[in-house]
Parts: structure tokens; C-alpha cells; sequence
């Protein structure tokens, strides 16, 4: 016999974030320091230029300057989920804000923690 009633989804727990990660994002934003991490398996060292939230939980708009050691073939804004950058540690390497970051985006509305000065 099948039980046709429609099941409730169980609610999604966010992904745990390292305690230490927001504070080395925040300190690495407002001083345009370069932050590096593994990041999907991969070492990446990357420009933070935003963190805000989206569905509860914490993520980080950045260029990827380098990644596995070699800069990208292209330069590119890309998000990443703060609770899958691990170790996250900040390096003394800075950066100038790109001018890929568009910090009026709608999605960015609301939901920032905190973002690189004009």
C-alpha cells in the first residue's frame, strides 16, 4: 500500500562555518588583503570584495587571482560559499577593487555584511 500525502521537506541546516573564517573576510575586506584557501579540492587565492548572505548562510563575492598556483586565464567575479573555503587564511598580498564588482546588483540588496570601499 502507498501512502499518496504529500510529505513536508525536512528544513535544510546550514553548512557550518568556521567561527574564525568571517572575521579574517571582514579584516581582509577593509584592508583589500588577498585571502587564500582550498576551495572544491582546489588552492585558491582570491580578492574578497563582499560578504552577504542569501538563504541564511554566508557567502563571499571575490576575483580568483590564483588557483593550484597559476593566475586564471581569465579574471572573473566569482561566489563562493563561505563555509566551503577552509583553511581560510588572509595574506598580505593586496588588491584594488575590480571593476567586475557591481556592489548595486539586487542581490546584494539587503543581504551585505560587508563590501569594498569605492
Amino acid at each position: 500500500m502507498t501512502d499518496d500525502a504529500p510529505t513536508a521537506e525536512a528544513p535544510r541546516t546550514p553548512a557550518p562555518v568556521d567561527p574564525g573564517a568571517t572575521p579574517v573576510v571582514l579584516e581582509a575586506i577593509v584592508k583589500q588583503l588577498c585571502v587564500a584557501a582550498t576551495y572544491n579540492r582546489q588552492e585558491v587565492t582570491l580578492a574578497p570584495h563582499i560578504l552577504y548572505t542569501r538563504h541564511g548562510e554566508l557567502y563571499v563575492d571575490g576575483v580568483v587571482l590564483e588557483r593550484e598556483g597559476r593566475p586564471p586565464k581569465e579574471l572573473k567575479l566569482g561566489t563562493f560559499k563561505l563555509a566551503g573555503l577552509h583553511p581560510l587564511r588572509i595574506t598580505a598580498r593586496r588588491f584594488e577593487r575590480s571593476g567586475l564588482f557591481r556592489p548595486g546588483e539586487p542581490r546584494y540588496r539587503g543581504e551585505t555584511l560587508m563590501a569594498v570601499a569605492d
